[in-house]
């Protein structure tokens, strides 16, 4: 197996020990990302849907420096801490796709890194 590691300037740098994204084969696995401006590190939470948007953007910066789009996408996984968003984020998830969506699950948990509302990773494929 071949294993590269994906990092870029356009998506937030990792606040632990991993890295945003590691390639193997054919196969694409970004980190979880929250809604943080990868020029800043300031969260970006005045409302779900600017969370939400933020978290999209910096998977999609994480794509393209692979060379991919979100229409590699295979799976997500959202993590949100208040189920009653559910609605919110699901729409302004489903802007960044067009038509053949990916498989996914989403789950409230306790609590997220540095308390955000959302969190996204993803797996794509070449």
């Amino acid at each position: 197996m071949k294993k590269e590691i994906i990092n870029t300037s356009q998506a937030p740098a990792p606040i632990g020990p991993y890295n945003q994204a590691t390639r193997a084969n054919n196969m694409l696995f970004i980190s979880g990302q929250i809604p943080a401006d990868p020029e800043t590190g300031e969260l970006l939470m005045s409302s779900i849907e600017e969370e939400t948007h933020r978290v999209m953007k910096n998977l999609k910066a994480i794509l393209e420096a692979a060379g991919l789009g979100f229409e590699n996408v295979l799976k997500t996984s959202i993590f949100i801490s208040d189920m009653d968003n559910f609605s919110r984020i699901n729409e302004v998830y489903g802007s960044y796709f067009s038509g053949e969506y990916p498989a996914r699950e989403t789950v409230q948990v306790a609590r997220l890194p540095k308390d955000v509302n959302v969190e996204i990773s993803a797996i794509a494929a070449y």
